[in-house]
């Protein structure tokens, strides 16, 4: 008999992230959703990313590859997840407890809702905590696999604005998604975070947003 698939795949792309990874991890196997599957990849570490993943076992699917982006990371786990719900999670982020499952609740009540996303509070190592706020990033969307795919892929030639640019897609596509007032991801603000080290992100975003227009402009 073929077992069956587990229902949400949780994607994890991790670059030299051994500090932080297996809080990461932890957060997602203490949500008491039997059968999740957790799937990290080690996009090119040269840190202990990899042992740290591996120490959780069978609990964990790892990947390893060269450096590639968080794009062509995510989209990695997507290749090797075999949910029926994904879920995307970064290395240096957390759930906090029941984050995935009042998320789930609104997929199962509502069969015409695609994904839902919950808030996201950010927070910095010593407790200071910033009040919760509606989040539109990936680490607070559970969507349906097979929406996910309707849209495709994350683009890998963007190193930053890689979510944008997906959900500006997803709306493209009619995607319908919902929300849920409350906290599913707790966001970690500390100096290596993607956003604050790349400088010129601005430009990436331009192009994100410059493309959605181009997509609208040959739509209507």
């Amino acid at each position: 008999m073929t077992p069956a698939a587990p229902p949400i795949s949780v994607v994890i792309p991790a670059f030299n992230a051994e500090l932080y990874l297996a809080e990461a991890i932890q957060s997602v196997l203490a949500q008491g959703i039997p059968g999740v599957e957790v799937v990290v990849v080690d996009d090119g570490s040269t840190d202990g990313t990899a042992g740290v993943a591996a120490a959780f076992g069978t609990q964990v699917a790892l990947i390893r590859q060269p450096n590639a982006g968080i794009g062509a990371a995510r989209n990695a786990g997507v290749e090797r997840a075999a949910g029926n719900f994904l879920a995307f999670l970064d290395s240096d982020d957390v759930w906090p407890a029941g984050s995935l499952a009042c998320r789930l609740a609104v997929l199962d009540a509502d069969p015409e809702a695609d994904g839902v996303f919950g808030s996201v509070q950010e927070f910095r190592d010593g407790g200071d905590e910033l009040p919760p706020q509606a989040g539109g990033v990936a680490g607070a969307l559970l969507v349906r696999r097979a929406k996910y795919e309707a849209v495709g892929r994350f683009d890998q030639d963007l190193k930053v604005g890689e979510f944008i640019d997906w959900m500006a897609r997803a709306q493209d596509a009619g995607l319908k998604f919902r929300s849920v007032p409350d906290v599913v991801l707790r966001r970690r603000l500390h100096g290596a975070n993607t956003g604050l080290v790349q400088r010129d992100a601005r430009v990436e975003y331009t192009r994100v947003l410059r493309a959605a227009l181009e997509r609208r402009r040959h739509q209507s």
